[in-house]
């Protein structure tokens, strides 16, 4: 087993979306004969993006997996989203893995989006190989594409390969290393060609720079380099690998995924370059204890996926990091103190799906269907041998919508059906607001979210609308006032009698409610004092201006009467809420607007646009910073006008730009938008 390991290669392919990474993977697998026709993200013909909604969408919303052979070597490979609305789980689905193919294309280069995902492969040390892909479209551009890679992500390049022409004249690439030219033919394959002579003197200016990062990535080879001024292909292969594992220096591949151009040579790289399973770092426990990656160590494997299929339920996506796999077997799940008993593993390929019959070993990535208890995030491992691997938080949810039914009486089946796909999307939050009474559908962006009502729709036939949601504003005060709250009701029997006297004043924001009992000599009996404090707190979560809770205020109970007979507590607590709408009615009632905190990336020459868009919007901005061509934007913003927030980014910034927002606090919303929010709460209200 330790030798196939050793040949054994477990890779994602990411990147910013657009950047044509499911057909990267489509070329990948029709060079290793997995698949025997090249599909087209655009015909929705691709093994990977099988979903309605990817194909409806031409990308992809889910990652993608395939187990296929590589000159009789194993490869494990997901395709993971580019978009920023589904890559919220990307650090789970990197724990997957142990190296990267990062594929960004020649026409845009480096974008916003490209940085982020980047630093969350550095985060978790994982070597990389950059493809730079769509050499043959029109505006390809690899010298720019290779810069931005530079200076956007400040990376230490070797380019193994560098492109002969472009766009549609990109016909073949120059070994950099070897210093030898190869020309495309039919159906992608490589031809010995002779190196362009207009190329002679790029090529070697590469060459020699290719070289000088491979020495430095070891001091052996530094000491010969200097001293020789050169090194034996062997000893550059041996620094080259050296230098990706260490994570040093990245080498650069190019082609065409469309034209199948490009994608056996980078195959080889990734079985050079690329580590094996066994030389992946110890796994980090919760606990502070490790696991090392070997298939004598106890078994232990990562859950970074669940999928939901239509004929086998609910599959555990996993990917051996420890020990042994193999069908039947029973592992215990740590973090839910529950047994699960293996049937079937499989291999999956797409929506294919293959019984895995052998014996797997780390770095192996298998579906288990129908386990119990067994969630995205959770390891399983040998009884006993308790082991949960230690994760990072995953990011908030930035947007939320309300959900209702089509028609009355179908909440429940909405609700079930959306419930059924928080398994499948850890990203995707479900919750009732008590306030509103929204229930409300919490993702990554706009796109998230309309992308899980429509799988709700089509899979379990829930017809859902989507409504934006209610803001949560808020109502205080800004003055003081003592009124008499006296209720007094005689009916044929026994009567109802309550009477207080109450103070009401402000307090700094965020301080909340405050109730003091400064009752003397039996004006009121202890008895009914808290019914006052409740009528008075049911009263300020319903509101007295525009319907919204009433904050951050101070009532002290000074003062009243009591009926020896009428008196009650419902008396007393009716009291205490009109004392206290009278009481709002005199203070100087104002509304409070929920305010976010937003966090705008975008590539430098749209910051202008992007601070003029978030001022039009009563933003603050907060500040600004540039960092290789990247800028990032802190703005604090009203929640009301950021809601569709998404969209205008996308259109101002061609797609290119990201950003997160998150509660910050409270303020006063200016006086002609509360007057407009009030009105149509009356109108609601007499409605």
């Amino acid at each position: 087993m330790l030798d196939k390991l050793e040949k054994q290669r477990t890779y994602a392919l990411i990147g910013h979306g657009g950047a044509g990474k499911t057909s990267v993977a489509e070329m990948i697998l029709y060079n290793s004969k997995a698949i025997q026709r090249l599909g087209k993200i655009e015909e929705g013909t691709t093994c990977l993006d099988f979903e309605p909604e990817e194909i409806k969408r031409r990308g992809s919303v889910q990652p993608g997996f395939s187990a296929f052979s590589w000159n009789k070597n194993r490869h494990y490979l997901i395709d993971i989203p580019g978009d920023n609305n589904f890559i919220g789980d990307i650090s789970y689905l990197l724990h997957g893995v142990d190296g990267v193919v990062f594929v960004v294309d020649a026409i845009d280069g480096a974008k916003p989006l490209t940085k982020k995902i980047w630093s969350e492969a550095k985060k978790q040390g994982l070597p990389a190989i950059f493809f730079i892909n769509k050499m043959d479209r029109e505006r390809a551009d690899f010298d720019m594409a290779y810069q931005s890679l530079v200076n956007t992500l400040g990376i230490k390049p070797v380019p193994l390969y560098l492109p002969i022409g472009a766009e549609s004249d990109f016909r073949g690439m120059v070994d950099v290393l070897e210093n030898k030219a190869y020309l495309f033919s039919g159906d992608g394959v490589l031809t010995p060609g002779e190196v362009p002579a207009e190329m002679a003197d790029i090529v070697e200016e590469a060459r020699e720079a290719a070289i000088e990062n491979i020495a430095e990535s070891d001091e052996v080879l530094m000491e010969k380099y200097l001293e020789e001024g050169s090194l034996t292909p062997e000893e550059m292969q041996q620094g080259l690998r050296a230098g990706v594992l260490s994570g040093e220096i990245v080498p650069i591949c190019v082609g065409s995924a469309l034209e199948n151009k490009g994608g056996a040579n980078l195959l080889d790289a990734v079985q050079q370059l690329l580590p094996s399973p066994l030389e992946h770092p110890a796994w980090q426990g919760k606990d502070g204890e490790v696991r090392e990656a070997s298939p004598d160590e106890h078994f232990s494997a990562f859950v970074f996926k669940t999928i939901t299929d239509p004929f086998a339920g609910h599959l555990s996506v996993m990917r051996v990091m420890s020990g042994k796999l193999s069908a039947d077997m029973t592992l215990f799940n740590p973090l839910k103190d529950e047994k699960e008993k293996l049937g079937q593993l499989l291999y999956l390929e797409g929506k294919k799906q293959t019984p895995a019959k052998e014996e797997l070993g780390p770095g192996a990535i298998v579906a288990a269907p129908k386990l119990k208890k067994t969630t995205t995030g959770d390891t399983l491992c040998a009884e006993g041998r308790l082991f949960v691997l230690q994760v990072e938080d995953l990011p908030p949810c930035i947007l939320s919508y309300a959900l209702a039914a089509e028609e009355k009486g179908e909440e429940d089946k909405v609700f079930s059906a959306v419930q059924r796909l928080l398994d499948e999307d850890i990203n995707l939050r479900l919750a009732r607001n008590e306030e509103t009474g929204d229930m409300l559908l919490s993702g990554m962006g706009q796109l998230h979210i309309e992308t899980a009502v429509e799988k709700a729709r089509r899979r379990y036939k829930a017809n859902i609308v989507l409504k934006t949601p209610k803001i949560p504003y808020r109502e205080t005060i800004k003055g003081r006032a003592e009124v008499q709250g006296r209720y007094k009701k005689q009916t044929g029997g026994r009567g109802q009698f309550g009477d207080c006297w109450i103070r009401l004043e402000p307090r700094q924001r965020g301080e909340g409610y405050e109730f003091e009992d400064a009752i003397v000599g039996g004006a009121i009996p202890r008895q009914y004092i808290p019914a006052v404090d409740k009528g008075i707190q049911e009263t300020a979560a319903k509101g007295v201006v525009a319907g919204y809770p009433v904050v951050d205020f101070k009532v002290t109970l000074y003062d009243g009467s009591y009926h020896s007979v009428d008196s009650s507590e419902m008396a007393f607590k009716v009291a205490g809420s009109m004392a206290f709408k009278k009481a709002v009615e005199q203070c100087k009632p104002i509304l409070l607007e929920p305010i976010v905190l937003v966090q705008v990336y975008v590539p430098d020459e749209y910051m202008g646009d992007v601070i003029g868009d978030l001022s039009s919007k009563r933003g603050k901005v907060l500040g600004s910073d540039s960092d290789k061509g990247i800028t990032e934007v802190r703005a604090h913003v009203p929640m009301s006008e950021i809601l569709q927030y998404a969209q205008d980014l996308r259109s101002m910034t061609g797609g290119q730009g990201t950003f997160t927002m998150e509660f910050d606090h409270y303020e006063e919303c200016p006086a002609p938008i509360a007057e407009k929010i009030i009105a149509e709460s009356k109108e609601a209200r007499e409605g």
